[in-house]
């Protein structure tokens, strides 16, 4: 897998490997372009899936895998079907990234599969749940 320019996948103090950002980004700034594989079906294991229009899924194969998530982000994920591969996603910089400073998206998980949330956030909503979700149905059971 290249190496992403700006990127470096580390030891994160959150959850396993995390990415940080070895160059500054602006706010609204492209981080990086997914490197991916689409599939109509889950894949064996999709633990790395980003989830997409019309039930497909989108298995990142780069760095940007290991991107942590948190409830309070400064990072997000831009996905849609289309172009020469059927798919893209992005990750996009919702506020201004510091050298040295890991890279987390909000996972926003279906109440399906969300999992209880340890990101060490202030705004900590206790579980990787979708936060419309959260306001309208309150915590998962479990």
């Amino acid at each position: 897998m290249p190496p992403i320019d700006g990127l470096k996948v580390v030891h994160s103090i959150v959850h396993g490997y995390g990415v940080i950002a070895t160059r500054d980004f602006a706010a609204g700034e492209l981080i990086a372009e997914v490197e991916g594989v689409l599939y109509r079906e889950p894949p064996p294991d999709d633990t790395y899936c980003l989830e997409m229009p019309e039930g497909y899924e989108y298995d990142m194969v780069d760095q940007t895998r290991w991107i942590n998530h948190s409830c309070d982000p400064n990072a997000a994920v831009e996905v849609g079907l289309g172009g020469p591969d059927g798919a893209w996603a992005r990750i996009r910089a919702i506020r201004a990234i510091a050298p040295g400073t890991e890279i987390f998206y909000d996972y926003a998980f279906d109440r399906r599969f969300a999992e209880p949330c340890h990101c060490g956030a202030s705004s900590c909503r206790g579980w990787i749940i979708d936060p419309d979700d959260l306001r309208e149905h309150g915590p998962p059971a479990g």
